[in-house]
């Protein structure tokens, strides 16, 4: 044998050889998908229909903070001499990225739904710049945030420790941005970036809610806040909390989709872990303190204080022990 030839042992050619059988056995499972995605019964995105990236969305959010929160969540130092010129670089590029990715999402829905042209075009580039022009009033509501987390939250005094830590501020922060490119009509940009935050943070904020400035969310996992609810001014929740709408009939989807579905919730109200409050007529007036599993469905007048009975527990010693 020379000594560039590679011997095979016999095994391992009975080896090569069933892979090779098992390897036939795929186009079939192909066919049978392919055959499925030409039903009604299947989703699919094959063809020349546009779509927004997943990816640069996110990026987006991240690019948005950097320019929020000048010197956070860069690598470069920032310095009072270069901070506009950061700034200018930053927005420019934002304005660049964001309009094509609108541009994407309302191509995708013409297409999609066979609309006359809406010269997405133009209003992609409008609706960025429209987004840009309010990040100054973001800005501004976010500190109102801080404030509020750092007078609600005897765990920390550090504002630095808020803007990279806690997961709340992560949560309204995206919420912020997205809510303002709901309220311009852009296509499912915003419902991406809410749920990206959702997946980081266990908080599922909808972009159409209207949330005032002061908002403090503490701790945060499992909150629920539905798409028409109203949040005042100075309002605290913790963990578990669900502003949410009653059942909803069979076909809710198209019939409900412009009513008022989740509550209202007034200036300076706290609401503790694990309350559930439903219903669009629902409303928890100003200065009220909702307890922890709490189930509300209907409307709490003002300067309330609403909690549970105190329950009765049950203490027994371990099996064998005394009593």
């Amino acid at each position: 044998m020379a000594s560039n030839d590679i011997h095979i042992p016999e095994h391992c050619e009975h080896e090569t050889h069933t892979t090779g059988a098992l390897h036939d056995k795929l186009p079939p499972v192909v066919e049978t998908l392919v055959a499925a995605w030409q039903t009604e019964d299947c989703f699919d995105h094959v063809g020349p229909v546009p779509i927004p990236s997943h990816t640069s969305i996110i990026n987006i959010i991240y690019q948005v903070r950097q320019i929020l929160f000048p010197g956070y969540f860069t690598k470069t130092k920032i310095h009072g001499s270069n901070l506009e010129y950061y700034l200018g670089k930053e927005t420019t590029e934002l304005y660049e990225r964001l309009s094509r990715e609108i541009i994407m999402a309302i191509r995708h829905d013409c297409r999609r739904s066979n609309l006359p042209c809406t010269h997405c075009e133009e209003r992609g580039h409008r609706m960025a710049l429209s987004f840009i022009e309010s990040l100054p009033g973001i800005s501004a509501l976010l500190s109102t945030d801080i404030r509020a987390t750092l007078a609600g939250d005897p765990a920390t005094a550090s504002t630095d420790e808020v803007i990279f830590c806690y997961p709340g501020l992560l949560a309204t922060s995206i919420f912020r941005m997205a809510h303002e490119l709901y309220l311009l009509e852009v296509p499912i940009i915003p419902r991406i970036m809410t749920e990206h935050a959702h997946s980081l943070t266990g908080i599922d904020i909808h972009p159409g809610a209207t949330i005032g400035p002061g908002f403090f969310i503490d701790h945060g996992t499992g909150v629920v806040i539905g798409e028409t609810t109203i949040i005042g001014s100075n309002v605290r929740i913790y963990q578990g909390v669900t502003l949410g709408a009653l059942s909803l009939p069979k076909d809710a989807g198209r019939v409900m989709r412009d009513v008022k579905r989740h509550p209202t919730i007034e200036d300076d109200v706290i609401i503790y872990a694990n309350t559930t409050i439903l219903g669009g007529d629902t409303t928890i007036g100003a200065r009220t303190v909702i307890g922890g599993n709490i189930w509300l469905t209907e409307s709490v007048p003002s300067d309330t204080r609403v909690i549970l009975k105190r329950p009765e527990l049950l203490y027994s010693g371990r099996k064998g022990g005394t009593s």
